[in-house]
């Protein structure tokens, strides 16, 4: 695994979770020359997942590659993935540049050059893998930026004896609640919609409502938040406002794409309700040529269109389009 790399390469990717290593296998397999470059840790997403987190997938659909995925569990968890990914990095000596923010796209089809914060690096083609896990749908309240405002969850642990708010409906905030009342916390689910969510796991959802059931945790249903205090949160519910104690508050309302750095990287957006970035479906090539997306951030806020399962497919799609540079003589 080389850190940094020549100043000049046939394909940068722009991310270096399991979609964005998947597509630099395949075009490495093409005989171009890689770069990966991801403005946090390598697959970043998964390092700010829960501990002990279990994927819903079984290793066989989260491998990339055609390197075997190991591990003991039928349902990998979050560290088998941090081991595996970074294994298939190791051993292919992909060239990365982690902790390296890219600014824009500058340059034209086939002479492109990516701007980061640290430099810029010469390519024919880009492919964006930038996923969505790093952008929260933030609270629009009076209090959203307090400092017990979490918008992702990583344990229950430092929760024992407190209140705390779990705001949210699906698999994050199901799971979430769960750990934290086994952990000893005090739990209170705010929900938006009139239950909670049909499509939390089967195996997940009859546990939630039956905790809630037996008064384990409170929810309140049809029910937004007004504002965060210090050690409060308000509601308006169904019946009127309401006051709770809150001495730590998960938002876990789910994440979008960075379109900010897509827009400077000169992708275009369609006018439909998940603004989805400009690309054809069965390239995956944008509205920029030689510009490329690829796994969740093609849906743009449909989040839940394209996984790792589903999105580590494009990598070899967009690779055979690719021209392998001419051998000179």
């Amino acid at each position: 695994m080389i850190s940094q790399g020549p100043a000049s390469v046939d394909v940068v990717v722009i991310g270096a979770g399991p979609v964005g290593l998947a597509c630099a296998l395949e075009a490495r397999r093409r005989g171009l020359s890689v770069c990966v470059v991801d403005k946090g840790a390598l697959v970043n997403s998964l390092v700010g997942y829960p501990t002990n987190m279990e994927f819903f997938s079984t290793p066989e659909l989260l491998e990339i590659g055609g390197y075997p995925f190991p591990t003991a569990h039928y349902k990998p968890l979050r560290e088998d993935a941090l081991d595996y990914y970074r294994r298939v990095a190791v051993a292919e000596q992909l060239t990365l540049r982690l902790y390296e923010r890219v600014l824009r796209l500058e340059g034209q089809p086939g002479a492109y050059a990516v701007v980061t914060e640290k430099g810029r690096l010469a390519t024919r083609y880009v492919i964006i893998a930038t996923g969505f896990f790093d952008v929260p749908n933030r609270l629009d309240v009076p209090g959203a930026d307090l400092p017990h405002v979490s918008y992702y969850y990583k344990e229950p642990y430092a929760h024992v004896g407190q209140s705390v708010v779990v705001i949210g409906a699906k698999n994050s905030a199901a799971k979430a609640a769960l750990q934290l009342v086994r952990a000893g916390a005090q739990v209170t689910l705010v929900v938006r919609g009139s239950a909670v969510s049909d499509s939390v796991k089967y195996w997940i959802r009859p546990d939630l409502l039956n905790r809630i059931a037996e008064g384990r945790i409170r929810a309140y249903y049809q029910t937004t938040v007004h504002h965060i205090g210090p050690d409060s949160v308000g509601l308006l519910t169904p019946e009127g406002p309401v006051e709770l104690l809150a001495h730590y508050v998960y938002a876990l309302t789910g994440y979008r794409p960075d379109y900010s750095l897509l827009a400077n990287l000169g992708i275009t957006f369609q006018d439909d309700a998940a603004r989805t970035p400009t690309h054809n479906p069965d390239t995956f090539e944008t509205n920029q040529p030689g510009v490329y997306l690829a796994g969740t951030v093609c849906g743009g806020l449909n989040t839940s269109r394209w996984f790792i399962e589903n999105g580590r497919h494009h990598a070899a799609v967009i690779a055979a389009q690719l021209a392998v540079p001419a051998t000179i003589e």
